[in-house]
């Protein structure tokens, strides 16, 4: 049974969509063991508890210095003893002594088709901001592995969804979510569990 432990700062629909599949057997061979917010107001911490999930806040405006949120952060993921981590709007740099530690057994999920609009500063809203203002007609989401760099690391699973003439923001980025984001991850996770997923030469081989 494959342990997860899933860090986000805010909503949670990625994770419940994870939760979802686990309760539907769509992913299987794996369970939620924690999830960890830096925000104490996080929505997703109140998605965890109903789902009985052990839910905890570990925010660095409670310490002293960045070293000490560090150390108390990766103190209660390695408390679960996970197998797997997964990022899932998580607004925290991870410590590059946490990467190394789960080299290849951290995955996040990015609103884009890797490598456009990806990178220092493309998280949430701004991702669909860029991709309109280029003007791009399909654009999409990206489940990958977790490196030192930034949107960097190996290429799970990929899903396009197609921009509409009238497309803001907000609406564009809710499709993206609905069509690519809450399947891909679920979908990631599930190949994982199941052992389907390796890594030759930099890249990740999947057997289906």
């Amino acid at each position: 049974m494959l342990r997860i432990l899933v860090c986000v700062s805010g909503g949670g629909t990625n994770l419940q969509a994870l939760i979802d599949g686990i309760a539907k057997k769509e992913v299987t061979n794996a369970q939620i063991v924690r999830v960890i917010s830096n925000n104490r107001n996080a929505y997703a911490l109140k998605r965890a508890e109903a789902a009985g999930i052990d839910a905890l806040c570990v925010s660095p405006k409670d310490y002293a210095d960045r070293e000490r949120f560090h150390e108390a952060f990766m103190s209660a993921v390695a408390e679960k003893e996970p197998d797997l981590i997964v990022l899932s709007g998580f607004l925290v740099v991870l410590p590059e002594k946490m990467i190394q530690s789960y080299r290849n057994r951290i995955i996040n999920i990015h609103p884009s088709l890797i490598p456009s609009f990806c990178g220092k500063g493309f998280y949430g809203l701004t991702v669909h901001e860029k991709a309109l203002e280029r003007g791009v007609k399909v654009t999409g989401a990206t489940v990958h592995f977790v490196d030192e760099g930034t949107d960097t690391g190996p290429i799970i699973l990929q899903k396009a969804v197609m921009v509409e003439d009238n497309d803001t923001p907000e609406i564009l980025q809710k499709r993206v979510m609905e069509q690519a984001e809450w399947k891909i991850l679920p979908k990631a996770v599930d190949l994982i569990a199941n052992g389907k997923v390796t890594i030759e030469e930099g890249k990740v081989r999947l057997c289906r």
